[in-house]
């Protein structure tokens, strides 16, 4: 966290990369923290770069500030910390987007850190760059030390793996991950959950801690589901939550192969659906005991929810999968708390 007043952090990469929405994300969770932060803008090659940021300011209550008469983005940032020095702890400027073989601009990204010599560089990355995430960060860090990295666009199919190549070659750390497009959609970086989620394994905590903040599952129950005692009663309970939840998307990823089951959002929507339907035509005793359900039980839960006994017989086979792979991954989660080091610390 910052300590010295102002601190000035830097946002640095290629453009459309997100920093704009980055930097407004970063003034959400430092005000959330308690501090008082301003947004810089010093992009002078894209006017709607500094639109963007002050309605992204106005959103979130902060403070936007957004040099006049100005030549450069080296002056544009200057001006820009000498206004907010009296009323701003920290200072979030977001810099114009450059390439790493645009010399010029990587040049000027150079003079502008030893203009201002921020306290803090971040490079946002995009979680869909690949093996080209390591080259631009590396051009970078040589202009500008990088402090960390942000990954953004985590929400979609890409799996950010570019990032931990940048990390470890430049040596700076992951500090945050941009999950969606909201404002509030900002998470500091997990290690374990992000190479979980690289490896496909899904996401058991960050699942379970949806869970808990809708107060949907009683205590010894969410202990029966981390210990990888999943019944369909539970699943109905956490089907019933995601609905609420949303994006399902992002929701999914978390679940153990439920993003390969879903496809695509839209066919999720329907399968949740029609699965919360089928549940719901059941009794008591065959959620908290699926092994009972026989083939004639499966008839009447078909009859009962308007679907087929295949539909009622895919439920079942998607449960004894997803059952199974709770207590594989809660194997391999333990595997990993016993030290696995990683260079971004």
């Amino acid at each position: 966290m910052p300590t010295k007043k102002p601190y000035v952090i830097m946002l640095v990469g290629i453009q459309g990369a997100g920093k704009t929405t980055s930097a407004g994300k970063l003034a959400y969770f430092y005000k959330k923290k308690g501090f008082k932060p301003c947004l810089v803008c010093a992009d002078n090659y894209r006017p709607a770069a500094c639109t963007q940021l002050s309605q992204l300011a106005s959103q979130i209550g902060v403070t936007c500030i957004v040099p006049e008469n100005t030549e450069s983005t080296v002056s544009m940032a200057v001006q820009g910390i000498k206004e907010a020095h009296n009323h701003c702890d920290i200072v979030i400027i977001d810099t114009a987007g450059r390439h790493k073989q645009e010399e010029g601009l990587i040049k000027e990204m150079k003079e502008l850190y030893h203009a201002i010599k921020p306290d803090h560089v971040i490079l946002v990355l995009d979680a869909s760059m690949g093996s080209q995430a390591e080259k631009h960060a590396l051009a970078f860090h040589k202009a500008a030390p990088l402090g960390s990295i942000m990954i953004t666009k985590l929400d979609g199919s890409a799996k950010g793996g570019g990032a931990l190549a940048a990390a470890a070659k430049t040596g700076a750390r992951i500090s945050f991950v941009g999950v969606g497009e909201k404002i509030d959609e900002i998470e500091e970086f997990d290690p374990k959950a992000f190479v979980a989620r690289l490896l496909g394994m899904g996401d058991i905590k960050s699942l379970i801690e949806k869970f808990e903040a809708f107060e949907r599952i009683e205590k010894e129950r969410l202990k029966a589901i981390s210990a990888g005692k999943l019944t369909l009663y539970d699943l109905r309970e956490q089907l019933q939550a995601i609905n609420r939840m949303g994006p399902l998307s992002r929701i999914l990823e978390m679940i153990p192969g439920g993003a390969k089951l879903a496809g695509t959002e839209e066919m999720a929507k329907e399968n949740i659906k029609k699965w919360l339907a089928i549940m719901d035509s059941m009794t008591k005793e065959e959620l908290l005991k699926p092994e009972i359900i026989d083939k004639s039980r499966i008839a009447r839960i078909a009859r009962g929810s308007g679907t087929t006994p295949q539909d009622v017989r895919r439920l079942l086979s998607s449960y004894r999968k997803m059952r199974k792979m709770y207590k594989q991954l809660l194997r391999q989660q333990k595997r990993l708390k016993r030290g696995v080091g990683f260079p971004i610390g």
